[in-house]
């Protein structure tokens, strides 16, 4: 059962006398108890729904298109509480975030709706054999899990869970009933690196063809790591050894069956000091999201950008001067990038600011994890020229606030000049610097 909030203005829930504050029942004689409920029963044509208003039951019987909405809105957008995690990683992000950040930032979801909906990782610790059958049920495809290793022993040391190993038996359950599969692997040094690393690469093979992708990622590792599990960072050398392991799995796979399938993370070419793999070894960027390809593709973007501006004659109006703020992992992509722009347009000038992240600590490089604070205090005094472009990662998706809480204008105050967020395609970044339209076909 669940409440409802809003009724569109219009719709058939309006049309047969449904209000704000009625609870819905069921649909089709189904409970409904959250969003991937309510969404699968009522793709029907012909649905009914029961209801309460207070304590007096009614019902309600529709004729609609195949998967049109009736225009109910609920308390949350799940219509449920979200899962949280019942783990404890020794690599956890959350347990080593300073003070003083967002509330919400503190919260872990470990949610298979999430995962279906929006594309977060879940590591199916908190599902029972009933929410297994329920997704191959709805067929809620593809799902996002976060594996680390498939050794049972080591996944419950690594994840402090009892469950943690016995739950790795639902992979093969999805796969079996065509579920598609994303993974991850969060790599700690000495922990689930080296032969560990290969036997699970191995194991997740066999989940194929359902498997999709496996992107390997180094644990985040910040300044506030007291009393926690002792982790140390790769070597430069290391990293370069997990490239090398990685990508020789994934070439078995291309032979074998003809997607690469297996990923390290950009931030191992980075620490490992080795250039960047072309787009094509990406195929279609599954792991986009999870920083996998995305520095590529970014240069990619924006070279196809750069050439189609000159191939169009593209001029700037008069001489213009910025400035950039980024973490250190992109800095020298960005700092390339505005090379390669002030060479085709000698009228276009740019600073580029490598921003130290003082927050979280030096370890962490990711533009997308950069405070206002850390921006304010690096670039007070700096020449900014007329305005200074920071990634819009770095602010809160879909609202306007950094994660130390601070927002644009405030920055902008302190550091003298207007700060403006730029982000997207490579394309549109070159277009945001260079200040032209942004009409492309």
């Amino acid at each position: 059962m669940v409440c409802i909030t809003t009724v569109e203005q219009g719709s058939l829930a309006e049309k047969h006398g449904v209000l704000p504050g009625d609870r819905l029942l069921t649909v089709n004689g189904n409970e409904i108890n959250d969003v991937l409920d309510y969404r699968f029963y009522l793709t029907d044509r012909f649905v009914t729904l029961s209801l309460l208003r207070g304590e007096d039951p009614y019902e309600i019987s529709l004729r609609k298109a195949e998967h049109a909405d009736i225009g109910l809105e609920f308390e949350t957008p799940l219509m449920d509480r979200k899962k949280t995690c019942q783990n404890k990683c020794v690599f956890c992000f959350i347990d080593q975030m300073p003070k003083g950040m967002r509330e919400t930032l503190y919260f872990k979801d470990d949610d298979e709706r999430l995962s279906f909906l929006h594309g977060n990782y879940v590591t199916l610790t908190n599902l029972t054999d009933h929410d297994i059958d329920r997704i191959i049920r709805m067929h809620l495809s593809p799902i996002n899990v976060s594996v680390h290793t498939t050794n049972p022993e080591l996944r419950v040391k690594m994840m402090k869970n009892k469950r943690a190993g016995e739950v790795l038996k639902y992979l093969s359950r999805l796969a079996d009933a065509g579920i598609l599969l994303n993974c991850q692997i969060v790599l700690c040094r000495g922990i689930n690196d080296g032969a560990e690393l290969v036997r699970s690469l191995r194991e997740l093979a066999l989940l194929r063809p359902a498997l999709q992708s496996v992107s390997v990622v180094p644990a985040g590792l910040t300044a506030h790591r007291e009393g926690l599990y002792p982790l140390e960072p790769f070597t430069a050398r290391e990293c370069g050894d997990v490239i090398d392991l990685v990508n020789a799995e994934g070439e078995k796979m291309l032979e074998t069956s003809g997607e690469r399938v297996f990923y390290p993370s950009d931030e191992f070419y980075l620490s490992a000091g080795r250039e960047l793999p072309p787009e094509s070894f990406y195929e279609e960027f599954p792991q986009l999201e999870n920083g996998v390809g995305m520095l590529s593709l970014f240069r990619g973007e924006a070279e196809d950008e750069i050439e189609r501006l000159r191939e169009e004659n593209v001029s700037l109006p008069r001489e213009r001067r910025i400035s950039v703020a980024t973490g250190q992992a992109a800095y020298g992509e960005i700092l390339r990038l505005a090379r390669k722009l002030e060479s085709v347009w000698p009228e276009f000038h740019c600073l580029v600011y490598p921003i130290r992240n003082d927050t979280f600590g030096e370890l962490i490089t990711v533009s997308g994890l950069l405070t206002g604070r850390d921006l304010a205090a690096q670039l007070a005094g700096r020449d900014l020229g007329d305005v200074l472009y920071f990634p819009r990662s770095a602010l809160r998706s879909g609202e306007n606030d950094f994660l130390c809480g601070m927002l644009p204008e405030e920055l902008s105050a302190r550091i003298g000049a207007p700060a403006v967020p730029a982000g997207g395609s490579g394309a549109e970044f070159v277009d945001t610097l260079l200040g032209v339209s942004a009409d492309r076909d």
